[in-house]
């Protein structure tokens, strides 16, 4: 059976459609990572999750009922240790989900480097390394699927979020040119792109009508479908793709456009104190 997300024109797909399929997931003791993992089990997949949080990460296996394995993706030894211990435990992984990120905002004249080279080393230099290590793994079998999470700001430039539109800007070239790489030793690389999520990444920002933002299940959801039937790039939800036409426009149409719009400044004026929680946790 295939049900659609009411309003969002992506589909939830179920009835064990992923036939026992061995997923890992990094960032998935929490929000879209999280969420993806519910739906993985409910559409049939084993599911492990990763996350350097331990405390969070027991908890969400836990709740989930799933094994849980601590991962730091920005360290190459401990990813290959995190897919060891997911084939040691549930068997050779079939899919790798890069989804740990982070997304510091804010006037990039005032970002400390400490804070770049996080950015650069979790959402990029992680996707990179993990795809790496999957690959290796899935080439010789001849089979694999690796699935980055991106973003529609990978597509959307916007002042206050030049560290991040550059990170994801990163995460989709590179899985278009590495699909187009290991397709033919039957390995996809497929790249998904959510619009703004109702996770910690978007607490003190204040959006308006012009910038559409969805639930995690959503993205989910888009997550377990290009699974189900891989493609090279999708976004969630799918009334988003216009954003892959966005590069094309005249750069005076697109600053018309963002002034107008308000998404000048969406990103330069936040509520720090509501976002400084996050903001702790993306510098541990």
């Amino acid at each position: 059976m295939n049900l659609r997300n009411r309003g969002t024109g992506n589909r939830v797909l179920g009835d064990k459609v992923l036939g026992d399929k061995v997923v890992a997931i990094t960032g998935g003791a929490r929000g879209i990572g999280f969420e993806t993992a519910r739906q993985l089990l409910a559409a049939g997949a084993r599911v492990v999750i990763g996350d350097v949080d331990a405390e969070v990460l027991a908890k969400a296996a836990a709740d989930l009922g799933v094994e849980g394995v601590e991962v730091d993706v920005t360290e190459r030894t401990v990813f290959a240790s995190f897919l060891d211990e997911t084939e040691r435990r549930v068997g050779s992984i079939d899919v790798l989900i890069n989804n740990a990120g982070i997304m510091p905002v804010g006037a990039f004249l005032s970002f400390d480097e400490t804070l770049i080279r996080r950015a650069l080393d979790i959402d990029l230099f992680g996707v990179i390394i993990g795809s790496q290590l999957a690959a290796q793994r899935m080439t010789s079998r001849r089979s694999g699927q690796i699935v980055n999470i991106a973003s529609v700001a990978g597509r959307l430039p916007m002042p206050g979020l030049a560290v991040y539109n550059a990170v994801k800007a990163g995460v989709i070239e590179f899985s278009e040119a590495l699909d187009a790489e290991l397709s033919g030793q039957g390995v996809r690389v497929s790249t998904v792109m959510p619009t703004f999520t109702r996770t910690g990444l978007i607490s003190g920002l204040t959006t308006n009508r012009y910038v559409q933002t969805v639930e995690p299940e959503v993205v989910a959801a888009a997550v377990v479908g290009v699974i189900a039937a891989p493609r090279t790039r999708v976004a969630a939800p799918r009334t988003m793709r216009w954003v892959d036409t966005n590069p094309a426009l005249p750069q005076a149409l697109k600053r018309l456009t963002r002034r107008r719009t308000g998404l000048d400044r969406i990103f330069l004026d936040y509520d720090g104190a509501a976002r400084a929680d996050y903001d702790a946790r993306m510098r541990r």
